[in-house]
C-alpha cells in the first residue's frame, strides 16, 4: 500500500511536469504500529527509486491527524513552495496535512495521498483537495477467510498463492483511487453509496463527475 500510494503520487508529479529533484514530504503512521512500518518501507521504495527527493519525514504518534497537521504546518514554514507533494500513510494524516496547507493559504494545493477510502477522504478527492486513497474492501478478505475456514472444516488444505513472513498466504492488490476512477472503484462497486458521500458542498462536484444525476 505504501508503494502504491507513493508511486501514484510520483506518476502524478511526472505527468504534471514537476522537474527532477523537486521535494515531497513523507508522513508515516504510528512508530509503534508494525503495519505503519510496512507502509513506510513501501513509500521509501517508491521515492528512493524516483527522481524526487524527500524534504522531511515524520512518524505520527498514534496516527493522530492533529499531530500530522501540526508537523505539516512547521514544514510549510520551513520549505514553503518547495513542497510539491505529500505522501501521507492514511486518510487521517493526509487530512491533517491538507488542513495545514489550507490554514497556511497554500493555493493550489500540492497532491496529497491517503489510505483507507474513508468517507471524508472520498469527499476531499471529489473536491480536488486530496489526490488519492487506497480502497481495500473488507468483503474481499472476508470472503477469502470464509473459504479458508470452510476448506479446513471439510478436512481440506487451503491453497496458498504466496508466502509472507514464512506463512502460507493469499495477498490481494488494493486499488489506488483518484478522481479518475473513484466512480468505478467506489460507487459502481457499491463500496460507498452517493447518498453518504455526495452531501452538502460535495453534491455539485458529484454531479459533474457523473457519480449522481
Amino acid at each position: 500500500m505504501g508503494y502504491a500510494i507513493a508511486q501514484s503520487l510520483v506518476d502524478k508529479l511526472m505527468a504534471d511536469g514537476v522537474p527532477d529533484g523537486a521535494g515531497v514530504l513523507q508522513i508515516n503512521g504510528s512508530p509503534t504500529d508494525a503495519a505503519a512500518g510496512l507502509i513506510r518501507d513501501g513509500v521509501h521504495r517508491s521515492l528512493e527509486g524516483s527522481v524526487y527527493k524527500t524534504l522531511s519525514e515524520f512518524d505520527t504518534p498514534d496516527w493522530a491527524p492533529p499531530k500530522a497537521q501540526e508537523w505539516t504546518a512547521g514544514q510549510i514554514t520551513r520549505f514553503g513552495g518547495d513542497i510539491m507533494g505529500i505522501v501521507a500513510a492514511n486518510d487521517g494524516t493526509g487530512g491533517g496535512a491538507i488542513a495545514a496547507l489550507k490554514a497556511a493559504g497554500v493555493d493550489p494545493l500540492p497532491p496529497v495521498t491517503g489510505n483507507d477510502a474513508t468517507i471524508a477522504a472520498l469527499q476531499l478527492i471529489i473536491a480536488g483537495d486530496q489526490y488519492n486513497t487506497i480502497s481495500k474492501p473488507s468483503e474481499i478478505v472476508a470472503e477469502a477467510a470464509a473459504k479458508v475456514a470452510k476448506t479446513l472444516l471439510d478436512g481440506g488444505t487451503p491453497e496458498a498463492t504466496s508466502t509472507l513472513y514464512d506463512t502460507p498466504s493469499q495477498l490481494f492488490v488494493p486499488a489506488v483511487v483518484t478522481q479518475e476512477n473513484i466512480k468505478a472503484e467506489i460507487f459502481d462497486k457499491g463500496i460507498q453509496i452517493p447518498d453518504e458521500v455526495c452531501t452538502g458542498e460535495y453534491a455539485e462536484p458529484c454531479k459533474t463527475m457523473g457519480i449522481t444525476q
